[in-house]
């Protein structure tokens, strides 16, 4: 069924603002920086994380390490994705075991691909703690996981879609709600 376009809920500015508050807020929850990693989810996590980490880096003047998390393999819907899907790499700053891994993904749906980059972060390691955050949580659950860090919640219905469009990978910033009515 096509989708169209509902509403852009957060143009590049808004995009902007959300993350900074983020940055200051995963700093703060975490008394500062020592032992705190970012690790971005692929596709859309990574470009999120190395922004979350040039605003921590403007204030705290420290550049976090910085992780590249692909949970392709570790999906509990691979099979009906793809005949043959496209597995990324990942990348790690060094050994996890002992650090706060801040885990970052552009939306928060049923928590299905949370619980696949936890299970991808614990195969490497026994980190301090896991936190997450996303640009979005749109709700709608399945699993009993939750952010830690929230760009922006939004209540949508099952039938929308969620679009998250970054420079980095789409040519602009925006959130954008889709619809197939």
């Amino acid at each position: 069924m096509p989708l169209h376009e509902k509403a852009v809920i957060m143009d590049e500015e808004a995009l902007g603002r959300a993350l900074r508050r983020m940055a200051h807020e995963i700093v703060e929850r975490n008394a500062g920086t020592a032992n705190l990693w970012l690790v971005g989810v692929r596709r859309r996590g990574v470009p999120l994380a190395e922004r979350l980490r040039r605003e921590i880096n403007a204030f705290e003047g420290v550049g976090l390490p910085l992780g590249q998390l692909d949970i392709t393999l570790y999906r509990d819907d691979l099979t009906t994705l793809h005949e043959r899907p496209q597995v990324g790499r990942t990348e790690m700053p060094g050994d996890l075991n002992g650090k706060v891994i801040v885990l970052v993904d552009d939306v928060l749906y049923t928590g299905r691909t949370v619980r696949a980059a936890l299970d991808a972060l614990v195969d490497m390691g026994r980190p301090a703690r896991i936190e997450l955050a996303v640009l979005i949580d749109r709700g709608h659950r399945e699993l009993p996981i939750r952010a830690d860090f929230v760009g922006k919640n939004v209540p949508t219905a099952r039938r929308e879609v969620v679009e998250v469009r970054l420079t980095e990978v789409d040519g602009r910033d925006e959130v954008a709600i889709l619809s197939p009515d």
